[in-house]
């Protein structure tokens, strides 16, 4: 389901995503190397190689401005998606899909990288950081006005995390 709000808008965003690729796939591309957005979708049809759109399929929306970059953020989930920690939003995703493989052949990423050097103390450098932490502001909002909520993995209140629940039980 895609609503349209000002085109111009959606170009914007939509424009600034790579294509979405398969989980398994996430660190094929160069981009990764940068900071930047990515967005985790969880789709029952194959969406790999179509170009990034909004869509209810959208999970999670995360950001990063690690010296890893991307491909180290995407590390940080998958490990947490596998059952070890460091990823919040993986956390709550791992409670409503506690089997691994099954959920990662259903489960897609885009991300919006950011060229910038995150070790550097450049005022571009720092100002593009900065963008960086906007977009992610700009994306939830923007989802928000489209579908009314935020991605089911963003909402604290509606997604608890794994380790709180399940796992503090055993």
């Amino acid at each position: 389901m895609l609503l349209v709000l000002r085109d111009d808008r959606k170009i914007m965003y939509e424009n600034r995503f790579t294509n979405w690729v398969r989980w398994c796939d996430r660190n094929v591309t160069e981009e990764v190397k940068y900071p930047g957005i990515y967005i985790v979708a969880v789709a029952d049809e194959d969406i790999s190689g179509s170009n990034f759109s909004w869509t209810t399929d959208i999970a999670y929306v995360g950001m990063t401005n690690s010296l890893k970059g991307l491909a180290g953020r995407l590390k940080q989930f998958d490990n947490t998606i596998k059952g070890k920690s460091g990823h919040g939003g993986a956390d709550r995703m791992r409670l409503k899909y506690q089997n691994y493989n099954e959920l990662v052949n259903k489960l897609y990423v885009a991300v919006a990288p950011f060229t910038c050097n995150v070790k550097s103390h450049k005022p571009k450098d720092l100002r593009v950081m900065g963008e960086v932490a906007k977009f992610e502001y700009d994306c939830f909002a923007y989802f928000t006005e489209l579908f009314g909520c935020l991605p089911v993995f963003n909402d604290y209140a509606k997604s608890p995390k794994y380790s709180l629940t399940i796992e503090r039980k055993g």
